[in-house]
């Protein structure tokens, strides 16, 4: 029982984690330019009285901001339409929704090394993805299977899982301290500003949800892997 139980969760289950892993990453380093917009966002400026009137929190219009790491998509009020930017690894954010008085200088992309180190971790993710699977089901390859049995193929698949997880989740935790400070600058300009400051407030978007949940997932595989490692090394 125990034993059926420990194969299945190994051969089954985490494959699966991994493959919602993949998905919710990728949904996150794309939102909100490239899919997702709107619902998805690193960093989100919306109207609120919440800084210019404390104690209120009335539902008011005005411009809309959704950042994300290639992009942004803004609206100059409630009822317009989102305009988004195209995506690149260096974007400029449209902040021209925004009056003179909002400091929309805070409100930069990260540099465009972020990006780019987490666009190799997502394609490392993928490969062990394909690998970690492929050892999983290696029992049903046949003779094929017999290539995912060798110990430094399952050896360069979990150094792989291990190096994209550390350097995916070191680049999202920058990324968080990053928008963290905008998000902190950008409220405290505003309530420096008093009555007279625009109506807006920046808040840390659910996309970094999305990569908490996936990172947690992929630990598990990683783990997995470490643990077949051990038990190779211990023979």
């Amino acid at each position: 029982m125990l034993a059926d139980l420990s194969k299945a969760t190994t051969v089954y289950l985490t494959p699966i984690l991994m493959l919602t892993t993949l998905f919710l990453i990728l949904f996150a380093y794309l939102a909100p330019s490239a899919m997702l917009a709107g619902q998805v966002a690193f960093l989100t400026v919306t109207p609120s009285t919440f800084l210019t009137q404390p104690g209120s929190n009335q539902q008011v219009d005005g411009p809309t901001m959704f950042a994300g790491l290639l992009g942004s998509c803004s609206k100059p009020s409630n009822a317009a339409p989102l305009y988004c930017v195209s995506p690149s690894v260096s974007p400029t954010y449209n902040t021209s929704v925004f009056t003179a008085n909002t400091p929309s200088s805070v409100l930069a992309a990260p540099p465009a090394a972020t990006p780019a180190f987490l666009a190799v971790a997502l394609a490392f993710s993928v490969v062990f993805f394909i690998m970690y699977t492929a050892i999983s089901f290696r029992h049903l390859m046949g003779k094929a299977g017999g290539v995912w049995e060798k110990p430094m193929v399952q050896r360069v698949s979990a150094w792989i899982g291990i190096c994209s997880f550390l350097v995916g989740l070191a680049s999202f935790l920058i990324i968080r301290m990053y928008f963290g400070k905008a998000v902190a600058d950008f409220n405290m300009s505003i309530q420096g500003q008093g009555s007279n400051g625009p109506q807006l407030i920046a808040n840390t978007g659910n996309a970094f949800t999305m990569v908490w949940v996936g990172y947690s997932f992929f630990a598990i595989p990683v783990i997995v892997s470490l643990a077949k490692l051990h038990v190779l090394a211990t023979k």
